[in-house]
């Protein structure tokens, strides 16, 4: 399962997410997710949005490839990188939220894959040149925030109560997602753009390792938190299928 151009990429995310809907599955709902973030992408290159369209496929699609080559690693019995290992193994945890399975997905997939992807497109060339369009891609999240949080209020019944008791789930979203990730997403690119290609390997090994450590505060944030996140369990509406599908929405 490896694309070529962004249309195979989203087609992949297509069968994965009819996959766990079919056989449910909570790796359906970052798949979800993925998919409208991607096919946003795509719209951002058809306007021009990027300064260099060609090269932010190329990005799109060795980025997706490494979260459809770790997806596809784990179904087959093989080992992603233990980012992913860790993320897909939760998939079972009953007592995981929504915003859980998110948040571990994005944690694999931007602050491990998206750097090793931008200096991957980058190779032989300035990294420096990238920084913008990798930038904008921030512009292109914030849009899907609101976009996420409405979603998500239809999944947790009190959601919006939540939100105005303790003002944390935007930072939440947000922060994980797109300001703090990706800034360390980029600093991240930039090293192993600066380092021979020979030391990638152990490079990216260290890098999975603390990526592991940011996964397990997403699974046990602390003890006052994990109560707060039970109650919001018990009161998350519908099953996987129906969560995938409302995921999915525009």
């Amino acid at each position: 399962m490896q694309a070529t151009t962004i249309d195979e990429v989203i087609s992949f995310l297509d069968q994965i997410i009819q996959e766990t809907k079919e056989k449910p599955s909570t790796m359906g709902y970052f798949a979800a997710l993925y998919h409208k973030v991607t096919c946003k992408v795509k719209e951002g290159i058809a306007n021009d949005f990027f300064d260099d369209n060609p090269r932010m496929e190329r990005l799109d699609v060795i980025f997706a490839n490494r979260y459809l080559q770790a997806y596809s690693e784990f179904k087959s019995g093989a080992k992603p990188t233990e980012s992913w290992q860790i993320a897909f193994e939760k998939a079972d945890s009953y007592w995981l939220l929504v915003l859980q399975h998110l948040l571990l997905g994005m944690n694999a997939h931007i602050n491990l894959d998206l750097g090793i992807a931008a200096a991957e497109v980058m190779k032989g060339k300035d990294i420096n040149d990238l920084e913008d369009d990798f930038n904008k891609i921030n512009v292109i999240l914030s849009e899907l925030v609101n976009d996420v949080q409405k979603e998500l209020s239809l999944i947790w019944t009190f959601l919006a109560k939540i939100i105005k008791v303790t003002e944390k789930f935007d930072m939440i979203l947000i922060d994980f997602s797109m300001k703090l990730a990706r800034d360390g997403a980029w600093k991240y690119a930039k090293l192993l753009a600066s380092s021979p290609e020979t030391d990638w390997s152990q490079l990216i090994q260290e890098r999975d390792a603390k990526v592991v450590k940011k996964a397990n505060i997403v699974i046990n944030p602390g003890f006052l938190i994990r109560f707060l996140f039970k109650i919001i369990r018990i009161e998350e509406t519908g099953n996987i299928r129906s969560r995938i599908e409302i995921l999915e929405k525009d």
